[in-house]
């Protein structure tokens, strides 16, 4: 095994060492099993691509191909072209399960359920460290600073961890860089002689000089071992989720006051609606009758950056007794008071206190601070709901359609802040609101007919198989299909209430639970839920209910309210009344009784085609990636192949006579194609010392480059005329001498032509036609054989 393969298994295997202090965050340990067979291909197309010779950034561009067809392999076969071939599709399916393996970061503690998200992400971490390490240890032969990557692979497992075996995997990750150190030493010596020769083969002669260079990386291994150990002790505390550790906070300052980056708690939402078997995660007591309007929000989504919603970095402070009055509420409002006492599951940890809007006062007891923009209440350093108990008198508003339609503009700053709508968002979305809401005489009119659209008119389905969708497209998509579950239509409702200038913002929480025989309410998991808040001045923050078979219908909306007092949780669309019957999806006519029996029927054929993947569109991408490949390589293909040649040339031979023969002429056959490149020819009439003599007067070299030019002509003399030539050291740096002042006096012209396309590179097409022409000829020889075969049979 040559020295550099070696030192490319080394560089595989201190990856892989490094990447097992990863192993404690997880909770199955299979990941590495798959990291070890990637990572063992990476290494083995780095080898062969080395070996070829290619150029150092085609080995790096090769590897990072093959990587990227990995982790398409691993993680998305399903939209990749041919299985392999990645295009749009693979990176945004690839970004969604980052975005997941993200959130599931910042939901689960240590050890986190192997998700496929959180798989990805410790893949292609350390497929990504490995590159790194591989690159700067093999490709550029030097093994010293690979021990960055690899230190940023262990602290980042040492931060996350909980310490309790941290040593043990700082020593393997230790034994693994010092093994790549030595076999970097160890190949980078042998190409002078023995590394490790033991005593001094003669008397007088020093053996310090042979182990200095080692001496030299056994510091810089310690020196990097040393920071390896004092990096995670001054990592600053992460908090939330996988990152949080007890007794984290997530405040500032003495409970008075600080600020909060609220972690995005749709994360749970959709798994909590498919659950197999429904937990209750509340239980609630109230003192109204009619609980169709109970709703438990948690927080509010008011940051909206044309992808998805997410909470705004908001100063919190310490929970004022009582609450102040919700902002825009004014006193000519009919209103009655709430009080509803709450209790929470053991199992159930959230950091944001469920509670009915808007909340007047709260009675709790642990740690909790008061976020005033969305009234809502957040845990301090480690405090959530698990078994919590406590009770909020809350404000149920009932503002009458009249006054909704007659509401003034809101201030200019509340305006500004919750209309605001990134360039990003699609035409469409703002198109669709303007069609639907054609005819409106006020903000509220436009409200109830955006919310209609969505449960009436516009034949929407709910289905929570459907994936939540990324990206700036995900609300024109969602537009398009017709298929969602609750965050889809409050997202999409609250956007398009934004381009037509109503404030608006989505809550998450809770639909009103189911009464129980005891007088209590049960909240569910299956009863987690996102709405849109629309501003309203006068009444604030109002409620709207667009997700079709979900919590119930606000009585400001509706033309005859009902005056139902429980929730109306499974009313059908009103569209089944005054329009044809829309198609409707398993999820939604099936019971979960008959879909445990699997007794429900799949899609229609002609939804079952709709949906089929679209191949031509994928082998479209395809042949657009490959021809834009095309007319990048093209142009660079004589540069590249020179600069393959030139390396092959003036790289490492054999230590042999023959071996020093044959680099002396390719040194030889260099220099004389640099020359040119720049624009002298060669003339093969010459002898060697005539021929340098002319690329001396012609390229105007100085002394010391024309010296360099006779010594390489000196040297390919002896190879050719002398009995026993005498080896010549130093001829590469000589014909990059020569190359260098070659360059000097020319215009930047003819330099940028010698680089893109150089005259010598028609040698290729010589050798091709010399090939060709070789072919042909022993196909003419094999003619008469074969017809003499043929007469000698018949």
């Amino acid at each position: 095994m040559s020295g550099r393969a070696r030192l490319a298994l080394c560089a595989a295997a201190a990856t892989l060492m490094a990447a097992c202090a990863l192993l404690p965050l997880v909770d199955r340990p299979t990941w590495l099993l798959q990291a070890i067979f990637l990572v063992a291909v990476q290494t083995g197309v780095g080898a062969a691509t080395r070996r070829v010779p290619l150029a150092r950034p085609l080995t790096v561009a090769a590897q990072a191909l093959v990587t990227l067809m990995l982790l398409t392999l691993v993680f998305a076969r399903q939209q990749a072209v041919a299985g392999l071939i990645p295009g749009p599709e693979v990176f945004r399916h690839l970004a969604d399960l980052l975005q997941q393996g993200s959130d599931d970061v910042s939901r689960y503690a240590i050890p986190a359920p192997l998700s496929d998200g959180i798989r990805l992400m410790l893949i292609g971490g350390v497929l990504v460290i490995g590159l790194l390490v591989d690159t700067l240890a093999v490709t550029f032969r030097s093994a010293a600073p690979a021990g960055l990557p690899l230190l940023a692979l262990y602290s980042v497992a040492a931060g996350l961890s909980d310490g309790g075996a941290d040593w043990l995997w700082f020593l393997v990750a230790a034994a693994g860089y010092l093994m790549l150190l030595l076999a970097e030493g160890r190949d980078r010596l042998s190409q002078w002689g023995r590394v490790f020769g033991g005593a001094p083969r003669t008397p007088g002669e020093a053996s310090g000089g042979a182990v200095a260079p080692v001496r030299t990386g056994r510091r810089i291994g310690a020196v990097a071992l040393g920071v390896a150990l004092v990096v995670p002790l001054a990592l600053p505390a992460m908090s939330g989720g996988l990152l949080d550790g007890a007794g984290t906070g997530i405040g500032v300052g003495n409970g008075s006051g600080g600020t909060i980056s609220a972690v995005n708690p749709l994360v749970s939402l959709r798994d909590s609606l498919n659950v197999d078997q429904d937990r209750q995660v509340l239980s609630l007591r109230t003192s109204t009758n009619d609980i169709s309007g109970l709703y438990l929000r948690i927080v509010s989504l008011d940051d909206f950056d044309g992808t998805t919603w997410k909470p705004s970095q908001r100063h919190i402070v310490g929970v004022p007794k009582p609450l102040p009055t919700p902002i825009g509420l004014s006193p000519g409002i009919k209103r009655t008071s709430v009080r509803t006492t709450v209790t929470a599951a053991d199992w159930y940890a959230q950091d944001w206190l469920p509670m009915p809007y808007p909340p007047s006062a709260v009675k709790i007891g642990g740690n909790w601070r008061y976020e005033p923009v969305g009234m809502t209440l957040v845990g301090d350093h480690g405090q959530n709901t698990r078994g919590a108990t406590y009770t909020v008198t809350s404000l149920d508003v009932q503002p009458t359609a009249q006054q909704l339609a007659a509401a003034p503009e809101p201030s200019a700053a509340l305006l500004r802040q919750y209309t605001k709508v990134p360039s990003s968002l699609p035409k469409m979305v703002a198109r669709t609101a303007e069609e639907v809401t054609e005819g409106a005489t006020s903000h509220y009119d436009e409200a109830v007919k955006l919310q209609d659209y969505f449960t009436v008119t516009g034949g929407f389905q709910y289905d929570t198989r459907v994936e939540v969708g990324r990206g700036p497209n995900a609300i024109a998509n969602f537009l398009k299909k017709k298929q969602g579950f609750c965050v889809h239509f409050s997202f999409t409702m609250a956007a398009m209430a934004r381009t037509l200038g109503i404030p608006a913002r989505v809550a998450v929480g809770f639909a009103p639970g189911s009464p129980q025989a005891d007088g209590s309410v049960s909240v569910g998991l299956k009863d987690a839920h996102a709405w849109p808040e629309l501003y309203f001045e006068g009444v604030g923050w109002t409620r709207f209910e667009p997700t079709p078979t979900r919590g119930t219908t606000p009585s400001y909306t509706q033309s005859d309210t009902p005056g139902s007092s429980l929730p109306d949780q499974v009313r059908p669309s009103r569209a089944a009344s005054a329009a044809p019957a829309v198609p409707v999806s398993p999820s939604e006519s099936c019971t979960a009784q008959r879909r445990k029996l699997e007794a429900c029927g799949g899609p229609s054929a002609q939804a079952a085609q709709d949906k089929q993947p679209d191949h031509r569109q994928g082998w479209g991408y395809a042949l657009w990636v490959l021809g834009g490949l095309a007319a990048v390589l093209v142009p660079l293909a004589p540069m590249l192949w020179r600069t393959r040649l030139r390396r092959v040339r003036l790289g490492a031979h054999a230590r042999t006579d023959e071996g020093a023969a044959a680099h002396t002429l390719a040194a030889w056959q260099e220099l004389t194609d640099t020359a040119w490149d720049f624009g002298i020819l060669p003339d093969e009439s010459q002898t060697p010392r005539r021929a340098a003599a002319r690329i001396v007067r012609l390229g105007h070299l100085d002394p010391a480059a024309g010296a360099a030019v006779h010594r390489v002509a000196d040297a390919v003399e002896q190879v050719l005329y002398a009995p026993r030539p005498r080896p010549a050291a130093g001829l590469a740096e000589d014909v990059r001498r020569v190359t260098a002042a070659l360059g000097a006096p020319v215009s930047h012209r003819t330099r940028l032509r010698a680089l893109f396309a150089p005259r010598s590179a028609v040698r290729v097409l010589w050798a091709a036609s010399a090939w060709w022409a070789s072919v042909r000829a022993r196909a003419a020889a094999a003619r008469p054989a074969l017809r003499r075969a043929s007469g000698q049979q018949g």
